[in-house]
Protein backbone atom coordinates (compact mmCIF):
# COMPACT_ATOMS: atom_id res chain seq x y z
CA UNK A 1 0.00 0.00 0.00
CA UNK A 2 1.50 3.15 -1.11
CA UNK A 3 2.65 5.82 2.11
CA UNK A 4 0.10 8.96 2.32
CA UNK A 5 2.50 11.77 1.42
CA UNK A 6 3.24 14.28 4.04
CA UNK A 7 5.02 17.12 3.38
CA UNK A 8 6.60 19.47 5.15
CA UNK A 9 7.22 22.92 4.29
CA UNK A 10 10.19 24.64 5.63
CA UNK A 11 10.90 27.57 3.69
CA UNK A 12 12.21 30.76 4.52
CA UNK A 13 10.55 34.31 3.90
CA UNK A 14 9.95 35.90 0.70
CA UNK A 15 11.93 39.09 1.37
CA UNK A 16 9.25 42.78 0.45
CA UNK A 17 6.83 40.06 -0.42
CA UNK A 18 5.83 37.44 2.32
CA UNK A 19 6.63 35.91 5.69
CA UNK A 20 8.15 32.76 6.14
CA UNK A 21 4.71 31.91 7.54
CA UNK A 22 2.64 33.35 4.91
CA UNK A 23 4.72 31.23 1.99
CA UNK A 24 3.78 28.27 4.03
CA UNK A 25 0.37 29.18 4.37
CA UNK A 26 0.08 29.81 0.69
CA UNK A 27 2.13 26.79 -0.43
CA UNK A 28 -0.44 24.77 1.77
CA UNK A 29 -3.37 25.95 -0.19
CA UNK A 30 -1.87 25.24 -3.87
CA UNK A 31 -1.06 21.82 -2.61
CA UNK A 32 -4.31 21.15 -1.23
CA UNK A 33 -6.00 22.28 -3.55
CA UNK A 34 -4.31 19.78 -6.71
CA UNK A 35 -4.29 16.72 -3.79
CA UNK A 36 -6.91 17.28 -1.39
CA UNK A 37 -5.67 14.16 0.90
CA UNK A 38 -2.10 15.45 1.48
CA UNK A 39 -0.90 15.86 4.55
CA UNK A 40 0.79 19.51 5.06
CA UNK A 41 2.90 19.93 8.21
CA UNK A 42 4.64 24.44 8.47
CA UNK A 43 7.75 25.16 10.09
CA UNK A 44 8.89 28.39 9.04
CA UNK A 45 12.44 28.58 8.86
CA UNK A 46 15.39 31.21 9.10
CA UNK A 47 18.92 31.77 9.10
CA UNK A 48 19.79 33.95 11.46
CA UNK A 49 18.26 37.68 9.56
CA UNK A 50 15.05 39.48 9.79
CA UNK A 51 12.73 36.77 10.58
CA UNK A 52 14.06 35.09 12.96
CA UNK A 53 12.33 35.31 15.92
CA UNK A 54 9.09 35.47 13.79
CA UNK A 55 9.90 31.89 12.58
CA UNK A 56 10.94 31.11 16.69
CA UNK A 57 7.34 32.25 17.57
CA UNK A 58 5.75 29.84 14.85
CA UNK A 59 7.66 27.31 15.83
CA UNK A 60 5.88 27.55 19.86
CA UNK A 61 8.70 29.63 21.36
CA UNK A 62 7.21 33.29 23.69
CA UNK A 63 7.27 37.02 22.28
CA UNK A 64 8.72 39.15 24.42
CA UNK A 65 8.62 43.15 23.14
CA UNK A 66 11.14 45.67 24.94
CA UNK A 67 11.35 49.35 23.79
CA UNK A 68 15.16 49.94 23.34
CA UNK A 69 17.68 52.50 21.17
CA UNK A 70 17.08 52.20 17.53
CA UNK A 71 20.19 52.39 15.19
CA UNK A 72 19.53 56.34 15.11
CA UNK A 73 19.18 56.62 18.80
CA UNK A 74 15.52 57.18 19.05
CA UNK A 75 13.36 54.28 20.50
CA UNK A 76 11.94 51.67 18.33
CA UNK A 77 10.30 48.54 19.88
CA UNK A 78 11.91 45.03 19.56
CA UNK A 79 11.07 41.52 20.53
CA UNK A 80 12.46 38.22 21.28
CA UNK A 81 11.64 34.96 21.76
CA UNK A 82 11.55 32.63 24.72
CA UNK A 83 11.24 28.69 25.44
CA UNK A 84 12.18 27.74 28.66
CA UNK A 85 15.35 29.34 29.52
CA UNK A 86 16.49 29.49 25.62
CA UNK A 87 16.17 33.03 24.19
CA UNK A 88 15.90 34.05 20.47
CA UNK A 89 17.52 37.44 19.96
CA UNK A 90 17.55 38.90 16.40
CA UNK A 91 19.38 41.54 16.11
CA UNK A 92 17.89 43.51 12.96
CA UNK A 93 14.66 43.57 15.50
CA UNK A 94 17.16 46.86 17.09
CA UNK A 95 19.04 47.68 15.01
CA UNK A 96 18.21 46.66 11.46
CA UNK A 97 17.53 48.32 8.25
CA UNK A 98 14.09 48.21 8.62
CA UNK A 99 14.05 51.03 11.66
CA UNK A 100 15.59 53.50 9.27
CA UNK A 101 13.36 55.83 7.58
CA UNK A 102 13.00 55.22 3.60
CA UNK A 103 16.06 56.24 1.99
CA UNK A 104 17.71 57.08 5.07
CA UNK A 105 21.28 55.65 5.70
CA UNK A 106 23.44 56.23 8.24
CA UNK A 107 26.41 54.16 7.64
CA UNK A 108 28.86 55.88 9.98
CA UNK A 109 26.95 56.30 13.54
CA UNK A 110 24.13 53.87 13.32
CA UNK A 111 24.28 51.97 16.47
CA UNK A 112 24.61 48.32 18.31
CA UNK A 113 23.28 49.50 21.55
CA UNK A 114 19.84 48.28 21.42
CA UNK A 115 20.59 45.15 20.36
CA UNK A 116 22.65 44.92 23.80
CA UNK A 117 19.86 46.24 25.40
CA UNK A 118 17.46 43.04 23.28
CA UNK A 119 20.34 41.04 25.06
CA UNK A 120 19.62 42.09 27.88
CA UNK A 121 16.12 42.33 28.30
CA UNK A 122 16.45 38.49 27.27
CA UNK A 123 18.88 37.59 30.81
CA UNK A 124 16.40 39.51 32.87
CA UNK A 125 13.77 37.41 31.22
CA UNK A 126 15.83 34.15 32.62
CA UNK A 127 17.97 33.14 29.39
CA UNK A 128 20.80 30.67 29.94
CA UNK A 129 20.97 30.02 26.37
CA UNK A 130 20.95 32.48 23.72
CA UNK A 131 21.09 32.54 20.08
CA UNK A 132 22.08 35.66 18.46
CA UNK A 133 20.81 36.03 15.15
CA UNK A 134 22.65 38.26 12.95
CA UNK A 135 22.31 40.15 9.51
CA UNK A 136 19.55 42.56 7.87
CA UNK A 137 21.73 45.44 10.64
CA UNK A 138 21.91 49.28 9.51
CA UNK A 139 25.08 49.15 11.28
CA UNK A 140 28.85 49.11 11.04
CA UNK A 141 30.39 49.60 14.22
CA UNK A 142 32.21 46.22 15.26
CA UNK A 143 29.31 45.60 18.19
CA UNK A 144 30.48 48.70 20.24
CA UNK A 145 27.71 49.58 20.61
CA UNK A 146 25.73 46.67 22.01
CA UNK A 147 29.17 46.04 24.09
CA UNK A 148 28.75 49.37 25.87
CA UNK A 149 24.76 48.52 26.20
CA UNK A 150 26.31 45.61 28.61
CA UNK A 151 28.53 47.44 30.63
CA UNK A 152 31.34 48.34 28.91
CA UNK A 153 33.25 51.29 28.83
CA UNK A 154 34.46 52.81 25.38
CA UNK A 155 36.70 56.27 25.68
CA UNK A 156 37.94 58.79 23.93
CA UNK A 157 41.49 61.16 24.62
CA UNK A 158 39.41 62.93 26.82
CA UNK A 159 38.12 59.83 28.78
CA UNK A 160 34.81 60.39 27.56
CA UNK A 161 31.98 58.10 25.80
CA UNK A 162 32.93 57.62 22.44
CA UNK A 163 29.97 58.78 20.29
CA UNK A 164 27.55 56.11 19.05
CA UNK A 165 28.02 54.17 15.46
CA UNK A 166 31.74 52.91 13.68
CA UNK A 167 32.94 56.04 12.26
CA UNK A 168 33.80 57.51 16.04
CA UNK A 169 35.44 53.77 16.72
CA UNK A 170 38.67 56.09 15.03
CA UNK A 171 38.87 58.21 18.51
CA UNK A 172 38.78 54.76 20.68
CA UNK A 173 41.67 55.07 23.41
CA UNK A 174 40.77 53.40 26.18
CA UNK A 175 38.28 50.32 26.14
CA UNK A 176 37.32 48.60 29.54
CA UNK A 177 35.28 45.62 29.45
CA UNK A 178 35.31 44.32 33.18
CA UNK A 179 32.07 45.94 33.72
CA UNK A 180 29.93 43.53 30.93
CA UNK A 181 27.12 42.20 32.67
CA UNK A 182 28.66 39.28 34.84
CA UNK A 183 25.33 36.71 33.76
CA UNK A 184 27.17 36.81 30.50
CA UNK A 185 29.67 34.08 31.92
CA UNK A 186 26.88 32.01 33.05
CA UNK A 187 25.08 32.25 29.09
CA UNK A 188 25.76 29.93 26.58
CA UNK A 189 25.31 33.20 23.32
CA UNK A 190 26.12 31.20 19.76
CA UNK A 191 26.63 33.70 17.37
CA UNK A 192 24.19 32.62 14.65
CA UNK A 193 25.32 34.25 10.96
CA UNK A 194 24.84 33.20 7.39
CA UNK A 195 27.90 34.94 6.49
CA UNK A 196 31.61 33.81 7.60
CA UNK A 197 33.46 37.21 6.64
CA UNK A 198 36.37 38.72 8.82
CA UNK A 199 36.61 42.25 10.23
CA UNK A 200 38.33 44.05 8.26
CA UNK A 201 39.91 43.93 4.93
CA UNK A 202 38.81 43.49 0.93
CA UNK A 203 36.36 40.71 2.82
CA UNK A 204 35.34 42.35 5.73
CA UNK A 205 32.32 44.18 7.18
CA UNK A 206 32.82 48.06 5.59
CA UNK A 207 34.09 46.43 2.10
CA UNK A 208 31.60 44.01 1.50
CA UNK A 209 28.32 45.34 3.24
CA UNK A 210 29.10 48.89 4.07
CA UNK A 211 27.88 50.02 0.46
CA UNK A 212 24.25 48.28 1.46
CA UNK A 213 23.93 50.51 4.35
CA UNK A 214 25.03 53.72 2.45
CA UNK A 215 28.45 53.47 2.81
CA UNK A 216 30.31 55.56 -0.36
CA UNK A 217 33.99 54.63 -1.20
CA UNK A 218 34.98 57.29 1.15
CA UNK A 219 32.74 56.20 4.40
CA UNK A 220 33.48 52.06 3.86
CA UNK A 221 37.38 53.03 3.86
CA UNK A 222 36.82 55.19 7.17
CA UNK A 223 34.85 52.44 8.48
CA UNK A 224 37.04 49.76 7.74
CA UNK A 225 40.11 52.04 9.00
CA UNK A 226 38.02 52.19 12.61
CA UNK A 227 37.23 48.62 12.82
CA UNK A 228 41.09 47.85 12.54
CA UNK A 229 41.52 50.66 14.83
CA UNK A 230 39.04 49.09 17.80
CA UNK A 231 40.35 45.57 17.24
CA UNK A 232 43.87 46.95 18.14
CA UNK A 233 42.75 49.07 21.37
CA UNK A 234 41.32 46.00 22.28
CA UNK A 235 44.12 43.96 22.17
CA UNK A 236 42.23 41.20 19.75
CA UNK A 237 43.59 41.80 16.62
CA UNK A 238 43.67 37.99 16.31
CA UNK A 239 39.78 37.53 16.25
CA UNK A 240 39.07 40.10 13.61
CA UNK A 241 40.19 37.47 11.17
CA UNK A 242 38.12 34.84 12.88
CA UNK A 243 35.04 33.38 10.70
CA UNK A 244 32.20 35.34 11.21
CA UNK A 245 33.76 38.80 12.91
CA UNK A 246 32.63 40.78 10.32
CA UNK A 247 28.81 40.01 10.58
CA UNK A 248 26.36 42.51 10.27
CA UNK A 249 28.83 45.33 10.47
CA UNK A 250 31.19 43.54 13.31
CA UNK A 251 28.45 42.51 15.18
CA UNK A 252 30.22 39.33 15.26
CA UNK A 253 33.43 40.53 16.39
CA UNK A 254 32.11 42.06 19.89
CA UNK A 255 29.98 39.04 20.47
CA UNK A 256 33.01 36.46 20.27
CA UNK A 257 35.15 39.19 21.97
CA UNK A 258 32.79 40.19 24.97
CA UNK A 259 30.25 38.00 24.99
CA UNK A 260 32.56 35.08 24.31
CA UNK A 261 30.20 33.92 21.95
CA UNK A 262 30.42 30.64 19.77
CA UNK A 263 29.90 31.07 15.57
CA UNK A 264 27.82 28.79 13.47
CA UNK A 265 26.02 28.88 10.94
CA UNK A 266 22.85 30.59 11.36
CA UNK A 267 20.23 27.78 9.32
CA UNK A 268 22.02 24.78 11.70
CA UNK A 269 21.42 26.43 14.58
CA UNK A 270 17.75 27.69 14.10
CA UNK A 271 16.97 23.98 12.95
CA UNK A 272 17.94 22.65 15.85
CA UNK A 273 16.08 24.99 17.93
CA UNK A 274 12.68 24.56 16.13
CA UNK A 275 12.79 21.24 15.87
CA UNK A 276 13.12 20.22 12.49
CA UNK A 277 15.04 16.87 13.11
CA UNK A 278 11.61 15.65 14.47
CA UNK A 279 9.08 17.58 11.90
CA UNK A 280 11.75 15.64 9.04
CA UNK A 281 11.02 11.88 9.98
CA UNK A 282 7.41 12.68 9.93
CA UNK A 283 7.86 13.59 6.33
CA UNK A 284 7.68 11.96 2.90
CA UNK A 285 8.73 15.33 0.90
CA UNK A 286 10.42 18.77 2.09
CA UNK A 287 9.68 22.07 0.05
CA UNK A 288 12.07 24.72 1.18
CA UNK A 289 12.53 28.18 -0.87
CA UNK A 290 13.26 32.03 -0.15
CA UNK A 291 12.67 35.22 -2.40
CA UNK A 292 15.54 34.76 -4.59
CA UNK A 293 17.78 31.35 -5.21
CA UNK A 294 20.80 32.70 -6.24
CA UNK A 295 24.60 31.78 -5.51
CA UNK A 296 24.13 33.55 -2.30
CA UNK A 297 21.68 30.78 -1.27
CA UNK A 298 24.24 28.40 -1.94
CA UNK A 299 26.95 29.78 0.89
CA UNK A 300 24.32 29.14 3.44
CA UNK A 301 21.59 30.77 3.16
CA UNK A 302 17.96 28.44 4.68
CA UNK A 303 17.06 26.33 1.98
CA UNK A 304 20.93 25.11 1.52
CA UNK A 305 20.76 24.23 4.96
CA UNK A 306 17.16 22.66 4.80
CA UNK A 307 18.61 20.90 1.75
CA UNK A 308 21.61 19.74 3.58
CA UNK A 309 19.70 18.34 6.19
CA UNK A 310 17.25 16.49 3.99
CA UNK A 311 20.23 14.72 1.91
CA UNK A 312 21.66 13.55 5.32
CA UNK A 313 18.14 12.01 6.60
CA UNK A 314 17.11 10.45 2.84
CA UNK A 315 14.14 12.70 1.99
CA UNK A 316 13.90 14.45 -1.47
CA UNK A 317 13.14 18.42 -1.18
CA UNK A 318 12.57 21.00 -3.25
CA UNK A 319 11.92 24.69 -3.60
CA UNK A 320 9.54 27.67 -4.33
CA UNK A 321 11.11 31.14 -4.90
CA UNK A 322 10.31 34.29 -6.00
CA UNK A 323 12.82 34.26 -8.70
CA UNK A 324 15.45 31.52 -9.86
CA UNK A 325 18.96 32.56 -10.60
CA UNK A 326 21.06 28.83 -10.77
CA UNK A 327 21.18 26.70 -12.95
CA UNK A 328 19.43 23.12 -12.09
CA UNK A 329 22.74 21.16 -11.86
CA UNK A 330 23.89 23.84 -9.10
CA UNK A 331 20.40 23.45 -7.31
CA UNK A 332 20.98 19.44 -7.40
CA UNK A 333 24.14 20.23 -6.39
CA UNK A 334 22.95 21.58 -3.23
CA UNK A 335 20.26 18.77 -2.93
CA UNK A 336 17.40 20.90 -4.41
CA UNK A 337 15.69 18.46 -7.30
CA UNK A 338 13.65 20.90 -8.57
CA UNK A 339 12.74 24.53 -8.00
CA UNK A 340 9.60 26.22 -8.91
CA UNK A 341 10.19 30.26 -8.97
CA UNK A 342 7.11 32.94 -9.43
CA UNK A 343 8.86 34.33 -12.29
CA UNK A 344 7.81 31.43 -14.41
CA UNK A 345 4.48 32.43 -14.21
CA UNK A 346 4.70 36.32 -13.56
CA UNK A 347 7.84 37.99 -15.20
CA UNK A 348 7.48 40.97 -14.20
CA UNK A 349 9.40 41.58 -10.84
CA UNK A 350 6.91 44.16 -9.31
CA UNK A 351 3.61 42.51 -10.25
CA UNK A 352 4.84 38.66 -9.03
CA UNK A 353 6.36 40.45 -5.61
CA UNK A 354 2.95 41.91 -5.22
CA UNK A 355 0.50 39.03 -6.35
CA UNK A 356 3.45 36.39 -4.38
CA UNK A 357 0.56 34.81 -2.29
CA UNK A 358 -1.79 33.72 -5.56
CA UNK A 359 1.09 32.88 -7.60
CA UNK A 360 2.57 30.76 -4.87
CA UNK A 361 -0.43 28.94 -4.40
CA UNK A 362 -0.12 28.58 -8.86
CA UNK A 363 2.93 27.48 -8.30
CA UNK A 364 2.63 24.79 -5.24
CA UNK A 365 -0.39 23.32 -7.52
CA UNK A 366 1.88 22.30 -9.95
CA UNK A 367 4.47 21.17 -7.51
CA UNK A 368 1.93 19.16 -6.09
CA UNK A 369 0.70 17.50 -9.32
CA UNK A 370 4.46 17.20 -10.19
CA UNK A 371 5.51 15.20 -6.85
CA UNK A 372 2.50 14.15 -5.38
Amino acid sequence: MAQTPRVLIAADKFKGSLTAAEVAAHVAVGLRRARPGVTVEALPVADGGDGTVAAAVEAGFTLHEVEVTGPLGTPVTAGFAMRGTTAIVEMAEASGLRHLPPGVFAPLIATTFGTGELLSAALDAGARTIVLGVGGSATTDGGAGMLVALGAKLLDVDGDPLAYGGGPLRELVSADLTGLDPRLKDTDIILASDVDNPLTGPQGAAAVYGPQKGADAQAVEALDAALGHFAEVLGRTDLAGAPGAGAAGGVGYGALLGLNAVFRPGIEVLLEVLGFAAALERATLVITGEGSLDEQTLRGKAPAGVAAACRAAGRPVVAVCGRLAIDAASLRAAGIERAYPLSALEPDPALSMRNAGPLLERAAEQLARDQL
